[in-house]
């Protein structure tokens, strides 16, 4: 990719979004944050609600308070006003309408339930386009396993899993699925997740799913993301970071750590709620996530359609975990 062509993917990904707000909730309700009353949350889930009555509750109320509460950019000694809270807001849930993402479970259910049932015959398309879906998920390359110390969902990524050739709608509407999952099941007053990549045999990079996931990260789950690991980096992942750096916005690149086999069991030590005891087997600990996510070989249909991956017992766990880590606090 020359400059370019990455001035173009740049200016694509960008659209809709400003720097500013990609900082919105660096410190999640850290120092500096200006006071947001309850009166003007009640304000702006009310326009939220109005605007997008079928999706307005997928924004929490901590997300929303870190939005607002940030200095406004053009005089940081004020509070940002809350028209432009709203506009930042507004470009996230149009991307949502426009991506589809409030009905993209009903791939999940229509791939979990039988191909005759009456919802499926009458959409013989979307049926279609919910088995490629499944087909992502089933080969657990990605899934949700437990929290950080600081009550971050952690997003597991197993590259050795992933495919040669995939289907890159599929692939980015699985991704987008198990993304409002993990959003949905964070707790109280977090509002970004960590992922974890084991980088070892990652098969050769895709530029137009690198492209399509950088661009519905920043444009749909702008600062959701606290943290990726990836370990061990080769040179596929040293070539994807160098391809994706250019077009990524700075504070975004500057969460990314590459590391190697040594020095990512003490990484995962420091960042797991339980430690040591929650490192997985595949970067050498003792949590065997294969009992939850095995091969797709291993894995048996969930219901009467084509979807094998544990995705109701995922968000289960994930729940459980969101529970226990709030009743700890």
């Amino acid at each position: 990719m020359d400059e370019a062509e990455a001035a173009k993917v740049k200016a694509e990904i960008s659209e809709g979004v400003e720097e500013e707000f990609e900082d919105a909730v660096e410190n999640e309700g850290g120092a500096g944050d200006f006071e947001v009353t309850a009166e003007e949350m009640s304000i702006i889930r009310a326009e939220l609600a109005c605007e997008f009555p079928e999706d307005y509750n997928y924004l929490s109320n901590s997300y929303v308070r870190s939005v607002a509460s940030k200095p406004y950019s053009k005089d940081p000694s004020v509070r940002r006003p809350l028209e432009y809270t709203m506009e930042k807001l507004t470009h996230v849930m149009e991307w949502r309408e426009e991506s589809g993402a409030p009905d993209l479970m009903e791939y999940i259910h229509l791939a979990n339930g039988s191909e005759y049932a009456p919802e499926a015959v009458e959409q013989p398309q979307r049926l279609s386009r919910a088995k490629a879906v499944a087909t992502s998920l089933n080969n657990g390359s990605f899934y949700w396993h437990g929290l950080s110390k600081d009550g971050h969902p952690i997003l597991w990524l197993r590259c050795d899993r992933k495919p040669w050739y995939p289907d890159v709608d599929a692939d980015l509407k699985a991704l987008m699925i198990l993304a409002d999952a993990g959003i949905a099941s964070m707790p109280k007053r977090v509002t970004e997740f960590i992922c974890i990549s084991d980088s070892s045999s990652p098969p050769p990079p895709n530029p137009s799913f690198m492209i399509g996931l950088l661009k519905t990260l920043v444009r749909g789950y702008p600062d959701r993301l606290h943290m990726l690991c990836s370990a061990p980096v080769g040179s596929i992942i040293q070539f994807v970071f160098k391809l994706l750096k250019p077009i990524m916005p700075g504070r975004l690149a500057s969460k990314i750590f590459l590391m190697n086999s040594d020095d990512i069991t003490a990484k995962l030590e420091g960042i797991l709620l339980n430690g040591k005891a929650d490192i997985p087997t595949h970067f050498g600990g003792p949590a065997n996530h294969d009992k939850y996510y095995p091969q797709e070989s291993l894995c048996p249909n969930r219901g009467k359609g084509s979807l094998k991956f544990d995705y109701f017992g995922m968000v289960e766990r994930l729940e459980q975990a969101k529970k226990d880590f709030e009743a700890s606090k």
